[in-house]
């Protein structure tokens, strides 16, 4: 699906930058998904003559947090793209070796499937990605409700784009797409 043009971009975007040490052209746009731009990272390899107004902005002292960063200052999650729902099972050709993970919420229905399925999801060592998570208390909540496994607060957009998902709550391992 998008997962093997996605390796076969990296492996291209690494062999330009190997090469760029022996000839320095610019880049060429090679495919475009609609995600952030790429440019800004290669300011700071020294890459394709990009200038480095170009890079991304370094943080200033009232961007900066007077701490360490914490879990709950990546909340709230909210995911756009997905909502609460069926998801029709399909199969999958990711790489091999993928962990398999899981996305899911806070709310009722995707704590019922988590139940159902935590055994199973244990013994796959799935990830769960909590894509919608208002609060620090309410991720805590639903980790008591997940012994064994990782649960970790990151936005599911970029990802349901990619694979095609408008629903959660879902399992997603490198074979196949599952409810």
């Amino acid at each position: 699906m998008l997962i093997r043009p996605l390796i076969t971009l990296f492996t291209l975007i690494m062999t330009a930058t190997a090469v760029h040490a022996q000839v320095k052209s610019p880049l060429t746009v090679v495919a475009d998904d609609g995600g952030q731009p790429a440019r800004p990272y290669y300011v700071a390899i020294g890459a394709a003559q990009v200038d480095e107004e170009d890079g991304f902005v370094v943080a200033t002292p009232d961007t900066v947090l007077d701490r360490p960063a914490t879990e709950a200052d990546m909340l709230p999650v909210v995911s756009e793209r997905l909502s609460i729902g069926p998801v029709v099972p399909r199969a999958l050709d990711l790489p091999p070796g993928t962990t398999p993970f899981f996305l899911i919420g806070t709310d009722p229905d995707s704590v019922r499937w988590l139940k159902q399925r935590r055994e199973r999801l244990v013994e796959l060592r799935a990830v769960g990605m909590v894509v919608n998570v208002a609060t620090a208390e309410d991720l805590a909540a639903l980790r008591e409700r997940a012994p064994g496994l990782e649960l970790r607060p990151i936005p599911g957009d970029d990802l349901a784009e990619r694979l095609s998902l408008t629903h959660y709550p879902v399992l997603i391992t490198p074979t196949r797409l599952e409810q």
